[in-house]
């Protein structure tokens, strides 16, 4: 009998991975092509980079943040910058359409290098660097290891200073081989949409997801297996980046923009830019007051009014 119960149990899980598979791989096909890459791929040494361009005028590079891609920029911001700007917009490696290349999770360093070399490639040698919160981060990386390629740096609720909270328990599980050959497709194939939606306004808090915003942002894309695993393995690792990159901070010498919520509970304002303010030379705090963590989206004409003083310190206008 206990042979018979353990066959049992063997091949009632073997049929329930092989159903888990085909779900998650049917959500996969059916969010790739609900929302589809907006823009161009760019081979970068034989990497794929998903880039989308708008608009006319100096260059302006946006660099979405974690669990993020093109999308997020493109609903609010980038539609704005564009009557002003020419506007490059990237996935980050392993998100969106962007190829991932590192099995041990992309460091800010090396996204910052492919993100400058695809912006090259599109003509954009020298352009206004603007990332949101893991974004930030490797916009950071950018103005540090790579200061003949950016000509002003807008940082939007950066993660920036090193924090004393662990990683949450979600992504330790999702970064290892383990979470991402047991863990991950269970949710792919199954956490219902109502469960993403309510995620996304924790996200957005204390503002909720504004209308429309869903429709556009492709949640789909972002609980992918492949970008579920590629996000958690740069979240794990970002917190050693930033206590490597922090003492170089004062090497920037571009004008720099922060802009903040002061609502913001995810990247807070007074650890990380109310900091940062000390540590780059000449650098301005703008504070959102009673905004959270998604400025971008919920007050896209105060961020570009950022980024529009940046080109104007920056001598582009």
């Amino acid at each position: 009998m206990a042979v018979k119960a353990l066959i049992f149990l063997g091949l009632l899980l073997l049929a329930l991975s092989f159903v888990t598979a085909r779900r998650a791989s049917h959500n996969e096909a059916r969010a790739e092509a609900a929302f589809p890459p907006e823009g161009e791929i760019v081979d970068v040494d034989g990497v794929a980079v998903h880039a989308v361009v708008m608009g006319q005028g100096p260059d302006v590079v946006l660099i979405h943040g974690s669990s993020g891609n093109t999308r997020d920029m493109t609903f609010a911001l980038a539609p704005i910058l564009a009557e002003n700007f020419r506007v490059i917009v990237f996935d980050r490696p392993g998100l969106g359409y962007s190829d991932s290349f590192n099995i041990s999770g992309e460091t800010i360093d090396e996204q910052a290098e492919i993100l400058q070399k695809a912006a090259s490639q599109l003509g954009a040698d020298k352009p206004i660097v603007a990332g949101q919160s893991y974004g930030g981060s490797v916009s950071l990386a950018w103005a540090v290891t790579r200061p003949e390629n950016i000509s002003a740096l807008v940082l939007i609720a950066p993660a920036a200073i090193p924090w004393e909270t662990p990683l949450d328990a979600f992504n330790q599980l999702a970064a290892t081989a383990t979470g991402n050959t047991l863990a991950l497709p269970l949710i792919t194939a199954f956490v219902p949409d109502w469960y993403v939606e309510k995620t996304l306004d924790q996200v957005f808090a204390p503002q909720t997801a504004p209308e429309g915003y869903l429709d556009h942002f492709g949640p789909g894309l972002t609980i992918r297996r492949a970008s579920m695993h590629a996000n958690a393995r740069q979240r794990a690792n970002l917190l050693e980046e930033i206590r490597a990159l922090q003492p170089r901070y004062g090497e920037i010498d571009v004008p720099t923009e922060i802009v903040h919520g002061s609502a913001d509970t995810t990247v807070g304002l007074g650890w990380h830019s109310e900091r940062l303010i000390d540590e780059i030379p000449d650098a301005e705090l703008i504070e959102l007051p009673g905004i959270g963590h998604m400025p971008q989206v919920v007050a896209a004409p105060e961020v570009a009014a950022a980024i529009e003083r940046a080109a104007q310190r920056a001598g582009l206008r």
